[in-house]
């Protein structure tokens, strides 16, 4: 009988931006009383598609991660993994820290902080039947593309057929480990988002989409705290 495929959430806090300004990087800042990172773990834990966490993150923030571990009771945050420079980096920190294991990862902006139960459920159910899978949501803008200027219109895109990518993004681990190992050995690579990676390197692989939600923000910018303490309070948090 198959052995069951483990869910394995990687929460990606590995960035040391300071956008909005702070000595902290934007994951770790304090909302409603908790760090944004905080609510990013809870969804993963309170999700029963989910069999483990990991949390990757700049090495000089484990020991806060290591507190902040310390003072929750998830049991399902299993490693806090040291990210590197470039984003891909924690992806590639999470793939070999899962060698040998038969899993799925499934990664999360750990700045998205309201991604719902909805969501995780139905990438985990999309993970059944599909080896790559995304979440997105309908591009409600006209998008334009522009010339090499960037003040000229060169092509105004079809917005039904344009969405907006969010996270989680997920994969089987064979298909994501070999996006990557193709990726690195390829000198012109270009760091972008997992799903990126897998389109350009694994281009048979098609990628599904699971519908995701107007409230699952990436928390970037100064307005985006009142935005997301407005949806923390609303949730009843």
């Amino acid at each position: 009988m198959d052995t069951v495929r483990q869910n394995i959430a990687v929460v990606l806090a590995g960035g040391s931006g300071r956008r909005i300004g702070g000595d902290l990087p934007k994951q770790f800042l304090q909302v409603c009383g908790r760090r944004i990172i905080e609510y990013s773990i809870d969804a993963f834990e309170k999700n029963a598609g989910i069999d483990e966490i990991a949390v990757v993150v700049n090495k000089d923030f484990v020991p806060m991660m290591e507190e902040i571990k310390a003072t929750n009771s998830w049991t399902k945050l299993k490693h806090i993994l040291n990210g590197g420079n470039e984003r891909y980096d924690s992806s590639m920190s999470a793939i070999r820290a899962y060698v040998g294991v038969d899993c799925n990862l499934i990664f999360h902006d750990a700045v998205r902080p309201m991604v719902s139960q909805r969501i995780i459920s139905d990438v985990v159910s999309a993970l059944e039947s599909h080896n790559a899978v995304a979440v997105a949501v309908p591009a409600t803008d006209t998008i334009v593309k522009v010339d090499v200027s960037g003040r000229v219109i060169g092509e105004i895109l079809q917005r039904s057929l344009l969405r907006c990518q969010q996270t989680p993004q997920a994969f089987r681990y064979e298909t994501i480990a070999e996006a990557y190992k193709l990726a690195l050995a390829d000198l012109n690579f270009v760091a972008t988002d997992d799903c990126g990676v897998v389109a350009c390197y694994l281009p048979e692989e098609n990628i599904f989409i699971v519908d995701g939600e107007d409230s699952n923000i990436k928390v970037t910018y100064p307005k985006d705290l009142s935005l997301l303490e407005n949806l923390i309070s609303r949730k009843g948090y």
